[in-house]
């Protein structure tokens, strides 16, 4: 019998799982709860956006015109409040004509942070560039030397203060932390009675607290004129308050570590740190990066409360700049706006960085 040849039917062709329709379709149409709440969005931002475009763009006053802001008040936003006290609001109190030195100082900061976080630059050479910014971020800041004029701490202010504060606060409260989570997990009874009396003892008492007991209570119990630096007083709080949070959270990825794995240790001959540094704290900090990097976020924004104790960060250089003149004192929301900004720049970056750390430890598990 001779073979009939029949075709058959051409499939339908694949449907595409990539790109920005697809993404679409899957996110905000995918069924009808994510159908309605796209409208809802939707139809809020139809409501609202606009009439926010209109005062924060359209109709703002962007020349730092007083006079003009005034005569625009609730029709546009009044950015000159930004153009006409950026100075005061950036670098707080520090003398004016000096203002070169804590921008050189916080640029050279924030790079040598941006290399720290780049992992091309992770090898011995980066312990040297941390070696030779610190100094050279507080002789610009202090001066007192190299022929730059002396001034005081109770003058840094803005975000050159903000960002010193939360690196330094970061880095110090970080091996902290790893030592007091270890420590809370040890056999010795009077070493894990120390840390949990030191953790309970920060955690029961707002940062606010801490940073005033720091600045007006601690100089009481030191001799006369034996006090340290206002300055030293509030980083040594901050660094206490976040190393018993990121504590906590070391704390929980010791605890997911199965305890074979020690044993494991054990029976190679490891030693109690060598089994903690080559087996237990990679993988415990690995599995807590989210709950670390909330913590990094919460001491940034948390550096905003020192301006109780006189030191002008951000936030209070802002009070400072408006509440000194009568003229641009209404104008705070579009001030909060500008600070807004900087404080969302630098979290979101830190969440960005978060992810990708993220990612890379997934990779290593995966393989």
């Amino acid at each position: 019998m001779s073979a009939v040849f029949k075709s058959i039917a051409p499939r339908p062709a694949p449907v595409r799982t990539e790109g920005f329709v697809p993404w679409v379709r899957a996110n905000l149409f995918g069924d009808w709860k994510s159908i309605a709440t796209t409208l809802i969005i939707l139809g809020l931002a139809f409501a609202f956006v606009p009439g926010i475009v209109s005062w924060g763009a359209v109709n703002a006053v962007f020349k730092p015109d007083a006079d003009v802001c005034q005569a625009a008040r609730g029709i546009g936003a009044c950015w000159g409040v930004v153009t006409e006290k950026y100075r005061l609001i950036i670098f707080g109190r520090y003398p004016y004509e000096a203002q070169w030195r804590p921008e050189v100082a916080t640029i050279l900061l924030l790079a040598l942070l941006v290399a720290s976080c780049i992992r091309a630059f992770w090898r011995p050479s980066l312990v040297l560039l941390w070696v030779l910014v610190i100094p050279a971020f507080f002789v610009l800041m202090g001066g007192g030397m190299l022929g730059l004029d002396a001034v005081s701490t109770d003058q840094w202010g803005g975000l050159p203060l903000t960002i010193m504060l939360a690196t330094f606060g970061i880095v110090l409260a970080f091996p902290l932390s790893v030592v007091v989570a270890l420590g809370r997990r040890s056999d010795l009874p009077a070493i894990r009675s120390l840390c949990i009396v030191y953790v309970e003892l920060i955690r029961g008492v707002p940062l606010i607290s801490v940073l005033f007991m720091a600045s007006f209570m601690f100089p009481l119990f030191m001799p006369v004129g034996k006090s340290p630096d206002v300055l030293i007083r509030v980083l040594v709080g901050i660094t206490l308050f976040a190393a018993a949070y990121l504590a906590e959270t070391v704390r929980g990825g010791l605890q997911a570590i199965p305890k074979g794995q020690i044993e494991a240790a054990q029976s190679l001959g490891l030693s109690y740190w060598q089994t903690q540094r080559k087996i237990v704290l990679p993988q415990a900090l690995a599995m807590v990066v989210p709950g670390i990097m909330n913590n990094f976020i919460a001491i940034f924004k948390d550096t905003s409360l020192v301006t109780i104790v006189s030191l002008y960060e951000l936030t209070g250089a802002l009070s400072l700049a408006l509440n000194s003149d009568a003229d641009w004192r209404p104008f705070k929301i579009e001030g909060y706006l500008f600070i807004t900004l900087i404080y969302f720049t630098f979290c979101f970056s830190m969440s960005r960085y978060s992810l990708w750390i993220e990612k890379r430890v997934s990779v290593s598990k995966t393989r």
